[in-house]
C-alpha cells in the first residue's frame, strides 16, 4: 500500500502541474489566434503575460502567486502596476519566493516596459548575474532587493550595467563581500546606491565604487559593514547629498568633503575617525542632519557650519568644556541635539531656549552639574524626551516638573538629586509622560499615589534611593506599565494585590527592599511577565505552581526570603525559564525532575536590549549563593558598595553588558542556584539535559545518594556546586569531560573513592574536596596510604600537570564566562577589591 501511496501522490503532483502549463499554453494559443496583428500593444501584453508566468512557473513553488493566472490581463496580477505601454512596476516585497536571482534577471528585469522592480525581503540567493544574450528594459530606473541572502563580490553588481536607465539600486542586508580583484571599478553611473549591512571589507572600498567617477550619485549608504582605508574620493561627489558612512571600521583623519555644497545628511557615526572635524564640514552648509557620534573626536565643540540642522549627534566622543554656546547660535531648526557621552562641565545655559524646536535633549554622562534646568526646559515647549542621567545635578525635584505636559520621557538617573517625589509631579491631566526615570539618586520620603495620574506610563524606574513606606496600590490603574523597578530602597508592606491588572507588564524587580507577605496570586493575570525578580526581601509563603503559566517568564528571583514547602513541579510549564534562583529560603522535598521538561525547546528572543550587571559572590560563610543577577541601567560602578549595605557578600567579580539572547527554541536552564535550602532525596538525572547550563548550585541541602552520570553531560558549565550535603558513593568519570568547568565544590559530603584525575579536576584546590572521609587522590592525600619518595613524585608530577591546565584554564573561563550562552556583549569587566572588614549588621541574608 505505500508504494501505491507515493506513486499516487507523484501522479497528482504531475497532473496538477501538467494541467497549469496545458492552461497557460491553451490560453497563449487563444491569445495569439485573436489579437490583432497590427496591434502593438496587445503584442506588449502577450510578452509581459508570458514572461510574468514563466516566472511564476520557474519558483519552487508555483502556487506562490494565486491571482497571477493565463486568463487574466497581467495588471490585475497581484504586485503588478501598469502603464499604457505594458508592466511598469513589480513589488513582490514580503513574498517568500525561494529563488535563485537568475530567475528574476530573465523573466523580469527583461520586460519591455519595466521602470520599477521591488523584491524586498523575498528569500532571494545566489549571485548578481544577467543573462548575457537577454536585454534589460531600457526603462528599468530602480531595482530594490535588500534584505534577501545574496552573495558574491561586489563587483558583479557591474553585471546591472546592462541595464543602461539604471538610477537606483538597493542591494542592503545581503551577502555580499569585497573579494574582488577588479581593477577596472565600479561601472555603474547611479544616483542612489545602498549596500549597506553586507559583509563587505577592506581598506580599498570607496576609492573602488568612485574610481569611474561619481557625477551623478546623490545617495551612497554603506552602513554596517566592516570597511577602513581612505574615502577621499568622496569630495569629488558634487552632487552627493546623502552620505552614511556609519559603522564601519574607518580609523583614519576625516577628510574634506570639498565644497559639500549639495550635501543634505552626513552619518559616520561608530567609527575611529579622528582629527579637526570643524574644518573638514566647514563648507558644508547645506547640511540638516549630522551624526559625528562614537568616534574619536576631543577637544572643544567645533562651530556647525549651518543654521538648517535638524538632526546633531556628538555623543560618544572625547569633547570637553563646557556646554558649547557656539552651537547655541546654529539652532534655530534643531529638533534633535544629542551630546551625550562626553566630558562636558558646566551647567546648562539660558540660551539653550533659542533652540525652539527642539523636541529631543539628551545630556546625559558628562560631567554637568547645577540644579537641574526646570525652567529651561519649560521654555522649550516642543520637548517629548529629556535625559540629563549620570551627571552631578543636585537639589530637589520641584513641583513644576509637572507642566512639562508633552514631555514622553525623562530621565534623570545617577545625580545627586535629594529629598521626596513630589506629590505633584503627575498633577497635570494633559500629561503625555511614558517613561520616568529616577533611579540612582538621593531621594527620601514615600513613594506619591499621585504617580497613577500619569495615565500612560510605560517604565517606571524608581530603583537605588532611599524610599521607605509601601508601594502603592494605585500604581495597579497604570494599564499600560511594562517596566515597575524599584529595587534596592526601603520599601514595607506586601506587594499589592492591584498589580494584577498590570496586563502589559512585563518586568517586575523589587530586590533589596523589605518587603513581606506572600506572591499575590493575581500576579497570575500578567501574562506578559518576563522578569520577576523579588530577592533580599522578607516574603513568606509557598512558591504557587500557578507561575508555571506563564508562558514567558524567562528570569525568576526569590532568593534570600523566607519561602517554604516544595519546589512546585508547575515551575518546568515556563517554556521560556532560562535563570532559577531560590537560594536561601526554606524549601523542602526534593527537586522535582519535571523542572527540567522545557530543555531543548527553550527560545527567549522577546528579551533583548536590557542592561544587567551579574555580580559573582565571594563563597564566604555569610554570602549564600552563587551570584546576583541584577538590572542595572543607569547604576553608577562605583556605588556598587552600596548593595553591600543590604547583602553581606563581598563581590569578586562585576560582570556588565547587555542581553542579546541567542536560543531559538533549542535552549535550556542557564542558571539554576537551590542552594541553602531544606531539600532532600536525589539528584535527578534529568538536569543532565540542560545542556546549556553554566551554574549549577546545590549546595548546602539535605540532598542524599550518588552523583549521576548524567551531569557529564553538562557540557557548558562553569561552576558546579554540590557541597555540605550527604552524597555518596564515587565521584563520575564522566565530569573529568567538562572542559569549561571553572569552579567545582564537593566537600562535606560522603564521597568515596577517587578523585579522577584527568579533565579539570588536576586545577582544583584542595578545599573543595574536604570532609569527604572516603575521597582520596590528588589534591588529597594519596590513595592507598602511599608515603615517601613515590608519593611526592606522584603528587609533583600533578602538580606540574597543574600548572600547566590552570592557564588554559583561566582562559578558557574567562572567554566562556557566565553570560556567553546569552550572546552578551560585554560592555566592561570591573574588579572591587574585598572589603577588609564585613559589616556584621549589614544585609538581610539568612545565614
Amino acid at each position: 500500500m505505500k508504494p501505491h501511496k507515493a506513486i499516487s501522490h507523484h501522479h497528482s503532483h504531475f497532473s496538477f502541474t501538467f494541467l497549469l502549463l496545458l492552461l497557460h499554453f491553451l490560453f497563449l494559443q487563444a491569445f495569439s489566434a485573436t489579437r490583432p496583428a497590427s496591434s502593438s500593444s496587445s503584442s506588449s501584453a502577450y510578452r509581459d503575460t508570458q514572461k510574468l508566468l514563466n516566472f511564476k512557473y520557474s519558483l519552487p513553488n508555483p502556487t506562490l502567486l494565486p491571482t497571477w493566472l493565463p486568463n487574466q490581463n497581467p495588471c490585475a496580477f497581484n504586485g503588478i502596476s501598469c502603464k499604457q505601454t505594458g508592466v511598469s512596476s513589480i513589488d513582490l516585497s514580503g513574498t517568500a519566493l525561494n529563488t535563485n536571482l537568475t530567475h528574476v534577471s530573465t523573466f523580469l528585469m527583461t520586460l519591455d516596459s519595466l521602470e520599477s522592480l521591488t523584491l524586498k525581503l523575498t528569500s532571494l540567493s545566489g549571485s548578481i548575474s544577467f543573462p548575457p544574450k537577454s536585454k534589460c528594459s531600457p526603462l528599468l530606473t530602480t531595482i530594490d532587493l535588500a534584505e534577501n541572502s545574496l552573495s558574491g563580490p561586489i563587483s558583479d553588481v557591474s553585471i546591472l550595467g546592462a541595464c543602461s536607465a539604471l538610477k537606483f539600486l538597493n542591494l542592503s542586508s545581503n551577502s555580499l563581500d569585497f573579494s574582488t580583484k577588479d581593477s577596472t571599478g565600479f561601472r555603474l553611473s547611479l544616483q542612489v546606491l545602498d549596500l549597506s549591512y553586507n559583509k563587505i571589507y577592506g581598506p580599498n572600498v570607496v576609492p573602488w565604487i568612485l574610481s569611474n567617477g561619481c557625477g551623478d550619485l546623490q545617495q551612497l549608504v554603506l552602513k554596517g559593514n566592516k570597511i577602513s582605508g581612505e574615502m577621499s574620493s568622496v569630495s569629488s561627489c558634487k552632487k552627493l547629498e546623502h552620505l552614511d558612512l556609519s559603522s564601519n571600521n574607518f580609523s583614519v583623519s576625516v577628510p574634506s568633503f570639498g565644497d559639500c555644497l549639495a550635501l543634505d545628511h552626513l552619518d559616520i557615526s561608530a567609527n575611529k575617525f579622528s582629527g579637526d572635524i570643524g574644518r573638514t564640514i566647514s563648507a558644508c552648509n547645506h547640511l540638516t542632519f549630522l551624526n559625528l557620534s562614537v568616534n574619536h573626536f576631543y577637544g572643544q565643540v567645533p562651530d556647525m557650519p549651518t543654521k538648517k540642522l535638524k538632526f546633531l549627534s556628538l555623543a560618544g566622543n572625547g569633547f570637553q568644556g563646557t556646554f558649547p554656546m557656539n552651537l547655541l547660535d546654529t539652532c534655530a531648526e534643531l529638533v534633535e541635539l544629542d551630546l551625550s557621552s562626553n566630558s562636558l562641565t558646566g551647567t546648562v545655559p539660558d540660551a539653550l531656549t533659542s533652540c525652539t524646536l527642539l523636541e529631543s535633549l539628551d545630556l546625559s554622562r558628562n560631567n554637568l552639574s547645577g540644579e537641574l534646568p526646570i525652567e529651561i526646559l519649560m521654555k522649550l515647549s516642543n520637548l517629548k524626551a529629556v535625559s540629563l542621567s549620570l551627571n552631578n545635578f543636585f537639589g530637589r525635584l520641584p513641583d513644576s516638573l509637572s507642566k512639562l505636559a508633552t514631555l514622553e520621557r525623562l530621565d534623570l538617573n545617577s545625580n545627586n538629586l535629594s529629598g521626596p517625589i513630589p506629590v505633584r509631579l503627575c498633577g497635570d491631566p494633559r500629561n503625555s509622560w511614558k517613561e520616568l526615570y529616577l533611579q540612582n539618586n538621593l531621594f527620601i520620603g514615600t513613594i506619591p499615589p499621585t504617580l497613577s495620574n500619569c495615565s500612560q506610563l510605560v517604565s517606571l524606574d524608581l530603583s537605588f534611593n532611599y524610599l521607605t513606606g509601601t508601594i502603592p496600590s494605585s500604581l495597579g490603574s497604570l494599564s499600560n506599565l511594562r517596566d515597575l523597578i524599584i529595587w534596592l530602597n526601603q520599601l514595607s508592606g506586601e506587594i499589592p494585590q492591584e498589580l494584577m491588572n498590570l496586563r502589559s507588564l512585563e518586568n517586575l524587580i523589587l530586590d533589596l527592599n523589605e518587603l513581606t507577605g506572600s506572591l499575590p496570586v493575581g500576579l497570575s493575570n500578567c501574562t506578559s511577565l518576563n522578569w520577576i525578580s523579588l530577592s533580599n526581601n522578607k516574603l513568606s509563603g509557598e512558591i504557587p505552581g500557578w507561575i508555571g503559566k506563564l508562558s514567558k517568564l524567562a528570569i525568576l528571583k526569590l532568593s534570600n526570603n523566607s519561602f517554604y514547602g516544595n519546589i512546585p513541579p508547575e515551575l518546568g510549564d515556563c517554556k521560556s525559564l532560562i535563570w532559577l534562583d531560590l537560594n536561601t529560603n526554606f524549601l523542602n522535598g526534593t527537586i522535582p525532575p519535571a523542572l527540567f521538561k522545557q530543555s531543548g525547546n527553550i527560545a527567549v528572543n522577546f528579551i533583548v536590549s536590557k542592561t544587567y550587571a551579574y555580580i559573582k559572590n565571594d563563597g564566604s560563610k555569610e554570602c549564600h549563593g552563587a551570584g546576583n543577577f541584577l538590572e542595572f541601567a543607569g547604576i553608577r560602578d562605583e556605588q556598587l558598595t552600596r548593595i553591600s549595605t543590604r547583602n553581606p557578600c563581598n563581590f569578586t567579580r562585576v560582570y556588565r553588558g547587555i542581553i542579546q539572547p541567542t536560543f531559538n527554541h533549542n535552549g535550556s536552564m542557564i542558571f539554576l542556584d537551590l542552594s541553602h535550602n531544606l531539600l532532600s532525596g536525589s539528584i535527578p538525572k534529568e538536569i543532565g539535559m540542560t545542556y546549556y547550563l553554566y551554574i549549577l548550585n546545590l549546595g548546602h541541602n539535605n540532598i542524599s545518594g550518588s552523583i549521576p552520570e548524567e551531569l557529564g553531560k553538562l557540557r557548558s558549565v562553569n561552576i558546579l556546586d554540590l557541597s555540605s550535603n550527604i552524597l555518596e558513593g564515587t565521584i563520575p568519570q564522566a565530569l573529568t569531560g567538562l572542559s569549561l568547568l571553572m569552579e567545582i565544590d564537593l566537600s562535606n559530603n560522603r564521597l568515596s573513592g577517587m578523585i579522577p584525575e584527568s579533565g579539570q579536576f588536576g586545577t582544583f584546590p584542595a578545599y573543595r574536596f574536604i570532609n569527604n572521609s572516603g575521597l582520596c587522590g590528588y589534591p588529597l592525600s594519596p590513595c592507598g596510604g602511599a608515603s615517601g619518595p613515590n608519593a611526592n613524585a606522584h603528587q609533583k608530577c600533578h602538580r606540574r600537570q597543574a600548572s600547566l591546565v590552570v592557564v588554559g584554564s583561566v582562559a578558557m573561563g574567562l572567554l566562556f564566562s557566565l553570560f556567553c550562552i546569552f550572546g552578551l556583549l560585554i560592555v566592561a569587566i570591573e574588579t572591587m577589591k574585598r572589603r577588609k572588614k564585613k559589616d556584621s549588621s549589614s544585609g538581610t541574608d539568612r545565614t
